[in-house]
């Protein structure tokens, strides 16, 4: 039985003539302790497909299931890192991740409920920020506190919707390393949205293509056969990383282009040329 399973997903907006089809025919599973990349174009649908899985949206047809059970609403067993940070600025570092845990463990002393604040702050290396607000943190370090927050639930699996996408290169690249520092330790299950390709290869067992909407849909998936850890540095040289990246590359082309298309003909202006004129 599979981790997760998407099966036969489509989602709709609106009605009648208004219907608008998001995703189509959306099939997925993911394996315990796998780290799975969905890569896709902005506004292709993959806000929408990580809301199905952590249950802030129902599918229109077909079934979410995590662990053979229907997903029905939100839980701190599927933990998700948002690319907007989502903290509450009126909040320190410290309370903003004690908040997340006093919610996945209701019936722990306060004493132990810092103790895990403390264990995940320090985690994300933030110890001498907890007592700041967000205002007084740069971006990075606020992505940092929602791993942390993220993380400190305890989750049995982490989906991260492009978290990383807003952040210089330095910053996501460190990120990039402390998020997979920590998956290390235990091997969560691990969903990442993102829309960089490198970004996917450096960090996943294996990627999938959304192709764009309306009616997106899972392309073929690609399997990383790459050693773990991985040395950025040392990827530009490897001939797996440029095979899979080349071949990844060329197909997310190829379905733009394909969609760039469909949209002129769907666009196409009417033959509007003069009639030749009899004096």
């Amino acid at each position: 039985m599979a981790y997760l399973e998407l099966n036969n997903i489509y989602k709709t907006y609106g009605q009648g003539d208004n219907i608008t089809e998001v995703l189509s025919n959306i099939n997925l599973t993911i394996e315990e302790g796998e780290f799975v990349a969905i890569v896709g174009f902005t506004g292709s649908g993959k806000t929408t497909l990580v809301n199905l899985i952590n249950g802030l949206l129902e599918p229109t047809k077909g079934e979410v299931l995590f662990k053979g059970e229907p997903v029905i609403g939100t839980s701190h067993e599927r933990g998700v890192i948002f690319q907007n940070y989502s903290l509450l600025p009126w909040l320190t570092v410290g309370q903003n991740v004690y908040m997340a845990v006093k919610e996945a463990f209701p019936k722990k002393s306060k004493s132990d409920l810092q103790a895990i604040v403390a264990e995940y702050v320090d985690m994300v290396n933030l110890t001498p920020a907890i007592n700041k607000r967000p205002k007084e943190l740069s971006g990075g370090m606020r992505q940092r506190v929602s791993v942390a927050r993220a993380l400190a639930m305890k989750p049995e699996m982490i989906i991260m919707d492009e978290p990383l996408g807003a952040l210089d290169a330095l910053t996501r690249g460190n990120l990039q390393d402390e998020i997979l520092r920590i998956w290390g330790k235990d091997k969560r299950t691990a969903l990442l949205i993102t829309n960089d390709v490198d970004e996917g290869i450096y960090m996943a067992d294996r990627i999938i293509p959304l192709r764009p909407g309306p009616r997106a849909t899972l392309g073929p998936e690609f399997k990383i056969d790459i050693e773990r850890p991985r040395d950025k540095t040392a990827l530009n040289d490897n001939p797996n990383f440029k095979k899979t990246r080349n071949a990844i590359i060329e197909y997310l082309m190829d379905i733009g282009n394909e969609r760039k298309s469909q949209i002129q003909k769907e666009y196409a202006l009417p033959d509007v040329a003069p009639k030749s004129f009899v004096w």
